[in-house]
């Protein structure tokens, strides 16, 4: 990763320049353009996991619709023509802030099955890190392996075998990830009428359960090996996944690992205080992107009160970001790291490494030229006085 900071901005004047010679943009750079293309690519099964929520939706739209409520401030005349738009976080300089979320169906948005890969790829590429899924279509080593110098971090959703549960883990420090992310909301799967309309459960299909299938423990658990009885190792994966998780269960997760540990979905000042009681590392302030729980809060409406709860630990946020501007206004209002999910797996299906690659760049230049125009020249300076309710 760079050892100085950038100027994301300047994939703008790419863009033009490549203009200038005839060369129009292959991929879109508008959130609606990307979901419009990538509908267009994919499979009915797949589209539906990817872009659809829970229930109506309402969740969903509103994530999104919250970042419209909050207007930036503009400050002139304050030297933003240098920015610095890099973060520290647990003991890292990164050069953004800036996280690809964890999606579990990566692997089946390329043409090649590989999509876990192509988007550790873009990571390695561009130094945004990205959290890696437990839905998986190639093991967790294979996918560190393309990170380059850019730290990636492993999202588990927790088994019920604890023995397993610390195999994963186990598994991702060696791999070299840098932190373990805990999901807590999707120890069952929430109501998702699209995917209901078409009778699919990817996992259940065998599809991305490669961190499953490759584990010495989960193995050892059945009869024959995954490759010779598939099905067995599908209704072993189902009878083990579901979690629910309590306060009990902290101080064991917590002795899994010396990487950083974090807790994903949290948006209660009550559970952020316990969290942080009990010994995490950061939290993650997300509702799944509305794809779990419809009829809640936008997760923008509780990152403030999260902020605040976390008392000083850093808070990663996710739910709603469609673009570079939904970026700095959640860094305004407290996060230290934002992740986007939907956009980059857009990216992803229309062009593998380098859509996502594409879109990650597009969302850093729109960040850093808002910035820059509406002079905020380092993150120090988005302050949640730099935003207005409107």
């Amino acid at each position: 990763m760079p050892s100085t900071p950038q100027h994301f901005g300047d994939f703008q004047q790419q863009i033009y320049a490549d203009g200038l010679r005839g060369e129009l943009p292959e991929l879109p750079v508008t959130f609606a353009d990307l979901e419009a293309g990538a509908e267009a690519v994919l499979p009915a099964q797949v589209w539906s996991y990817v872009a659809g929520g829970a229930g109506d939706e309402h969740t969903q739209r509103a994530n999104a619709a919250a970042f419209a409520r909050w207007g930036l401030m503009p400050r002139m005349m304050v030297g933003a023509a240098r920015r610095d738009l890099s973060v520290q976080l647990f003991g890292r300089t990164l050069p953004s802030p800036l996280m690809m979320a964890p999606v579990g169906v990566l692997g089946l948005c390329t043409r090649d099955g590989h999509g876990d890969r192509a988007a550790a790829r873009a990571a390695a590429r561009t130094g945004v890190p990205m959290i890696a899924s437990t839905f998986s279509a190639d093991p967790m080593e294979d996918v560190a392996a393309e990170f380059g110098d850019t730290p990636g971090f492993f999202q588990l959703y927790t088994p019920t075998d604890r023995e397993l549960a610390e195999s994963l883990v186990r598994r991702a420090e060696a791999a070299g990830f840098q932190g373990i992310v805990v999901t807590l909301d999707t120890w069952t799967l929430g109501w998702r009428p699209r995917d209901l309309a078409l009778a699919n459960s990817p996992q259940l299909r065998g599809h991305c359960l490669a961190n499953y299938t490759s584990d010495p423990v989960f193995r050892s658990r059945l009869r024959k090996p995954p490759e010779e009885d598939p099905a067995a190792a599908v209704a072993l994966y189902a009878s083990v996944f579901g979690n629910p998780l309590t306060w009990d269960d902290l101080p064991w997760l917590r002795s899994l690992t010396e990487l950083p540990l974090l807790l994903k979905g949290l948006g209660h000042p009550e559970d952020v205080r316990r969290a942080r009681d009990g010994g995490v590392d950061g939290v993650y302030c997300s509702n799944h992107g509305g794809r779990q729980a419809n009829g809640g809060l936008p997760a923008l409406d509780a990152l403030p009160g999260v902020v605040s709860a976390a008392d000083g630990l850093p808070v990663l946020f996710d739910s709603g970001v469609r673009t570079g501007t939904d970026v700095v206004k959640a860094l305004a209002l407290g996060a230290t790291a934002v992740g986007v999910g939907r956009p980059y797996t857009y990216g992803l299906a229309l062009g593998g490494t380098d859509g996502v690659e594409h879109v990650l760049r597009s969302l850093l230049a729109e960040a850093d030229l808002l910035m820059a125009v509406d002079g905020y020249p380092t993150l120090d300076s988005l302050v949640p006085d730099a935003l207005v309710r409107l």
